[in-house]
């Protein structure tokens, strides 16, 4: 059986949003869109990235208003990629090296195609010994 490859199973969907957004808009977004996670940017630039997780642990745990507090204030900022091509035995390795449970997906030009999450590599299928 061939070996599939991160850009496979990663999730296309990548939802970008300014750092100077509120948590609660932030947290529609990621409701109306499906997903779990926005990469957060300042103009151009991706400065990091923001899950549900994030805003229920860093914001409403604290105590922070959610239509007060921004995404700026509880950004990850370190922002880790994989190649499309690389296999899922190297996305876990990269998630664990760094101890996250998302990584960005580029392409061989370094351009984001997607994100890859640990539910993705869960699903992801494997060949059992025949």
């Amino acid at each position: 059986m061939a070996r599939m490859s991160v850009g496979d199973v990663m999730t296309r969907k990548v939802v970008y949003l300014p750092e100077a957004t509120m948590l609660d808009e932030a947290a529609q977004a990621m409701r109306d869109q499906g997903i779990g996670d926005v990469v957060v940017t300042s103009g151009p630039t991706m400065v990091g990235l923001v899950t549900d997780r994030d805003i229920v642990i860093r914001a409403i745990a604290e105590n922070l208003p959610p239509k007060e507090t921004t995404l700026g204030s509880i950004t990850s900022h370190e922002l880790i990629m994989v190649e499309q091509s690389a296999t899922a035995e190297e996305a876990v390795q990269a998630m664990r090296e760094r101890g996250v449970r998302r990584l960005l997906v580029c392409d061989s030009d370094r351009n984001v195609v997607g994100i890859i999450s640990l539910s993705d590599l869960a699903l992801f299928p494997t060949s059992a010994p025949a």
